[in-house]
């Protein structure tokens, strides 16, 4: 965390009398300067963007220090080796949230501080952000993990059919995104099976369709470096991409385009919560209404890191007209029927699936 110190000097021709003097008059009729109030989160990298942290600061005279993580795992990880109140405020991936409910780090968020009549219908979510009637997180933000493609290499209308990752047309010309459940869900819809429903039976036709992606495939890697060889040409097509990947480029790199294959494709979303151990329980839960505000997820869904859809249909507002068509907010209904959430595995069977990924990544 940082802190800062404000310091100010005298004049170096004032006499020590008259600096004693003028000290004392001070302390007699300026007022007390209040300490800036802090505030720590656990987040995702779109929530480091200055651009939606910067307006919070101001509104609240707090400094919001934020630690950046990827993959839930990692996440909760930090948050069992902190001490109790160290985080005030989590991002999640919303198919987790109930991980953390389990845990008991979230706190209870009266339902009725929360925008939901505003939250698209279709992602609200709540069977995951909420437990016995109880709300513990909401929606930020949601898109898709699909296929990301240069529209001046590939043809456009093989895009549309996912089973063209594994042909012989664009071997070597594929980057595959490096995490295993939206892949292993991505896979199995290839192989027309439903990600709510994926068993230990499913795993050797998966991982097999896998090793065979592997094989196809130029490089599989993380966001940074996916979205960088996207644009730089180093490759065609992003398997696991979406608007995240190329929303965000499309201003500079119009060549750049993402679909929705006719098999369909996976869907994720995160949610922000309040720590249950958090000792400034309401300037956390003031952050949260700000990322869910009409203004702070416009900020949010172009955040510098990467572009999505806000969960605040009342978002759309504060967006311009081309912002709207690089995220396909007009088509959104039809992208929300024809996609899955990611798997929602049991310990053991996850255990299986980052198995399989990890032979994949190794052959």
């Amino acid at each position: 965390m940082t802190d800062f110190i404000a310091g100010i000097s005298a004049p170096r021709f004032l006499t020590f009398a008259a600096t004693l003097a003028l000290a004392a008059a001070a302390a007699l009729t300026s007022e007390p300067v209040l300490a800036q109030d802090e505030l720590n989160a656990l987040v995702w990298c779109d929530h480091t963007d200055p651009a939606l942290i910067e307006p919070f600061e101001k509104a609240n005279n707090v400094k919001v220090n934020l630690k950046e993580y990827e993959g839930t795992g990692a996440g909760l990880s930090i948050i069992d080796q902190s001490r109790p109140g160290d985080w005030d405020v989590l991002v999640i991936d919303g198919v987790d949230v109930q991980r953390a409910v389990d845990k008991e780090i979230l706190a209870e968020i009266p339902a009725d501080a929360l925008p939901n009549a505003d939250i698209f219908p279709d992602v609200r979510m709540e069977a995951n952000n909420s437990r016995d009637g109880r709300t513990y997180a909401v929606t930020e933000k949601f898109g898709y993990n699909t296929v990301s493609y240069d529209k001046t290499k590939v043809d456009p209308a093989d895009m549309k059919d996912m089973s063209k990752l594994w042909s012989d047309k664009y071997k070597g010309r594929i980057a595959v995104y490096d995490y295993y459940l939206p892949m292993i869900g991505l896979t199995g819809i290839d192989l027309g099976k439903a990600t709510a429903s994926l068993t230990d039976a499913d795993m050797p036709a998966i991982k097999d369709k896998l090793l065979a992606l592997k094989a196809n495939a130029k490089q599989v890697s993380d966001v940074v470096s996916s979205q960088t060889a996207l644009a730089t040409g180093e490759v065609d097509i992003v398997f696991g991409g979406g608007e995240w990947l190329t929303a965000g480029l499309v201003k500079d790199k119009p060549n750049l385009d993402w679909t929705i294959p006719e098999q369909g494709a996976v869907r994720w979303a995160q949610s922000i919560g309040v720590m249950k151990d958090s000792t400034k329980k309401d300037l956390a839960l003031k952050f949260v209404q700000y990322i869910v505000s009409p203004e702070g997820q416009a900020r949010l869904a172009t955040s510098s890191c990467y572009w999505a859809m806000p969960a605040n249909a009342k978002a759309g507002e504060h967006l311009t007209d081309e912002q709207k068509a690089a995220l396909r907010w007009n088509e959104q209904a039809d992208y929300l029927k024809r996609t899955q959430l990611y798997p929602i595995p049991t310990a053991e069977l996850d255990a299986k699936m980052q198995d399989a990924w990890t032979e994949m990544l190794q052959n």
